[in-house]
């Protein structure tokens, strides 16, 4: 008997707290959620020199924060500096890191702890891409797709992590991909490292659940193509409904996620009924899905050249 009043008891209770949650939902689906003051945090952003990075640290700068720029393009990384200064930035410091090397991130790291401080917000958004078939791909760049798009990951968590946990105050950003929810045609090594990021955050912020650590943020970012060069020569059959994006709708949808302290970005916003379709369709229609939405020939014009953004 005990045990059958115990699981009603946590039944009736998992009820309340999913309706208050889903009541939450709906009342925030019309009124904008409070944002939170990113004011004199410490945002550190890889893949800084170009790009959603460059764009992400212009935004940062104009909200009062203390950036930290990470990118292997010491140049673009110092251009992107400059901006950020004349965007307001008071505070502002650019490290040349390869994000593709985990001894590189960790010493970069220390020197941020000791120079800067203590990061509050890490957006990881370096990312590269080959665009070729599985097995015409190189090892190299497969292994460079691994490295940058998910290892790079796993190490900034370890290299901070630790002190927004023992301040119980930090936000971890997770740039994904689309491309890391379903599979694409040519794009197998891309997928693979976008899928175990998003994994990854997942299984980390299921940890700080856990653990009753309420202070750590997670937000993940699951774009379409963005029309920053990085996907070049790529095309889309349904404009309409999957639009190549520009980068600063996306950099504002990101940062407005961030503020809102939103767990799941998906952009734009077709992604999530087609992953809820992906769900519940059996193989045959999803794959008829992915050929009306043009999926299997997004990648046609592409030339691989191991960009990166």
């Amino acid at each position: 008997m005990s045990s059958n009043l115990k699981f009603a008891k946590e039944l009736v209770t998992f009820i309340g707290k999913s309706l208050i949650a889903l009541l939450e939902t709906l009342i925030f689906t019309f009124i904008p959620r409070p944002r939170k003051n990113v004011a004199g945090e410490i945002v550190l952003i890889t893949g800084a020199g170009s790009g959603i990075g460059r764009l992400l640290a212009l935004r940062f700068a104009r909200l009062g924060s203390v950036l930290v720029l990470w990118d292997i393009n010491k140049q673009g990384n110092e251009e992107t500096l400059r901006m950020a200064r004349e965007a307001g930035a008071v505070r502002v410091y650019a490290y040349t890191c390869d994000c593709s090397r985990r001894e590189e991130i960790y010493r970069v790291g220390e020197q941020v702890k000791k120079e800067v401080g203590d990061v509050s917000i890490l957006i990881n958004n370096a990312g590269v891409v080959t665009g070729n078939d599985f097995l015409n791909c190189p090892d190299e760049l497969i292994e460079k797709s691994l490295d940058v798009n998910f290892k790079a990951h796993l190490w900034t968590y370890k290299c901070f992590l630790p002190a927004m946990i023992a301040n119980d105050h930090g936000h971890l950003v997770c740039i994904s991909s689309s491309a890391g929810l379903a599979g694409i045609n040519k794009l197998s090594d891309y997928c693979a490292s976008k899928f175990a990021a998003i994994g990854l955050a997942e299984s980390v912020y299921m940890e700080s659940i856990a653990q009753k650590l309420k202070g750590i943020k997670m937000t993940i970012v699951c774009p379409f193509f963005i029309n920053t060069g990085m996907f070049e020569g790529c095309s889309t059959n349904r404009p309409v409904l999957l639009p190549i994006l520009e980068p600063e709708y996306v950099v504002a949808k990101i940062v407005d996620a961030i503020l809102q302290e939103k767990v799941y970005l998906y952009v734009p916003r077709i992604i999530y009924l087609l992953m809820v379709l992906k769900s519940i369709f059996p193989t045959k229609m999803a794959i008829l899905l992915a050929d009306f939405m043009g999926i299997f020939n997004l990648m046609d014009g592409f030339v691989c050249k191991n960009k990166k953004n």
